[in-house]
């Protein structure tokens, strides 16, 4: 299923755009809230791929966008730190009345302090994970500059925010000023994961140690060197997913993930951005892509990868399973393979366009006690795999809508 669009009202009863993202197979076993950076929105790229890697572990996530900002309604200017917390409950309001309460909350940068916020007024919220957030919300206000003497002034300015102009207003100043998350930390009585980079320069890593200590345990840090605040490098973002994914199993106790329920074995999801795609196989969850040469994001395979593999796999087993009926000494297989398409040498017939032949280099290096006899026939016997055999057959796929 691609992800879904959705909407909710706010506070004031101003809709708030979101996109509910879940797993490959459909059934979730939890649902987390995510929370965009100051002047973001849920189509930020790092946003996507942390959701994408919590989704492979059977975790739904809501992201949405906070009132005034992307396609979410209302006037930003009339936003403040507290009107982000009031957005926060009210989307985990609508998870809990149309599918899950969330129990998972992850806050990037000031959606991280406004996580810690939400999190004690949401009973259902077991764990939650920041990234490069700062201690105190009133640090966002460096962002503003010397605004700030002109917002003070006039009760309104024009700042200019990563590129895009924002109006901020007085009251968004006095709000952040008298929001201090100290007593909020101390009591949040969740399980609390702290990410952060060294080299952030938009939020200081001091804010991460002042968070840390104020926190309770269970409390877990994780340092993102390398990373930029934004999380603008893919890997970074990507890393970060897989990380809370992983942490985040011990609070949640999500099960080994159950076999698909659907009218296949094999579910394949593909959004409209990139060709990072979701495999579900069963119970078993990977990724598929394609190179950064040819547009893709390179977190998996590309199709033609899975194939070679599931030729080497099947070849691998075959040759086990026979020299176990055989009794042989075979103590390891590997299996070396290729793909590729020879034009040059193929299309000898250019005049008529003759097919393009798919080749499959394959190498095996066979261990044990083994004679000379028994390694020539199990190399026979690679040829008859039955992945190989169906390559060298004719297959029909047939293709219908669902």
């Amino acid at each position: 299923m691609a992800s879904i669009k959705v909407q909710f009202p706010n506070a004031e009863g101003e809709m708030l755009a979101a996109k509910l993202e879940l797993p490959a197979n459909q059934h979730p076993h939890s649902y987390a809230l995510f929370a965009h950076c100051f002047t973001c929105s849920k189509n930020l790229s790092a946003v996507r791929n942390i959701s994408q890697a919590l989704n492979l572990s059977a975790v739904a996530v809501l992201r949405f966008d906070f009132t005034g900002l992307g396609e979410s309604e209302g006037d930003f200017a009339d936003t403040n730190f507290s009107s982000n917390v009031e957005d926060l409950i009210a989307a985990a309001t609508f998870l809990e009345e149309n599918y899950m309460a969330p129990s998972l909350l992850i806050g990037h940068s000031l959606g991280g302090a406004a996580v810690l916020c939400a999190a004690t007024e949401l009973p259902g919220v077991k764990a939650v994970a920041t990234i490069g957030a700062p201690y105190d919300p009133e640090h966002v206000s460096h962002l503003l500059g010397s605004s700030i003497e002109e917002i003070e002034k006039n009760g309104v300015a024009e700042v200019n925010i990563g590129g895009r102009p924002f109006q901020v207003k007085k009251q968004f100043l006095e709000d952040i000023r008298s929001n201090a998350l100290d007593d909020k930390i101390k009591h949040l009585g969740k399980a609390l994961l702290i990410m952060h980079s060294p080299q952030d320069r938009t939020v200081n890593i001091d804010n991460a140690a002042h968070l840390y200590q104020a926190a309770m345990h269970p409390k877990s840090f994780i340092s993102l060197d390398g990373a930029d605040h934004l999380l603008s490098n893919k890997y970074d973002a990507q890393y970060v997913g897989e990380t809370i994914a992983s942490w985040v199993k011990r609070y949640l106790g999500l099960p080994a993930q159950e076999k698909l329920r659907a009218e296949k074995e094999v579910t394949v999801r593909l959004g409209n951005e990139g060709f990072t795609t979701e495999i579900m196989v069963r119970q078993h969850s990977l990724q598929a892509d394609e190179p950064v040469s040819v547009g893709g994001n390179d977190f998996g395979p590309t199709p033609y990868d899975l194939v070679t593999a599931g030729l080497g796999a099947c070849t691998a087993m075959t040759l086990q399973m026979y020299a176990r009926r055989k009794k042989w000494d075979l103590q390891e297989v590997k299996v070396h393979l290729e793909h590729y398409k020879d034009y040059a040498s193929d299309m000898t017939d250019v005049e008529n366009k003759a097919s393009k032949i798919d080749h499959f280099d394959r190498v095996l290096v066979i261990e044990g006690d083994l004679t000379e006899e028994q390694r020539v026939r199990l190399l026979e016997i690679a040829n008859k795999c039955p992945v190989h055999r169906t390559l060298h057959q004719e297959v029909e796929v047939k293709t219908r809508l669902g």
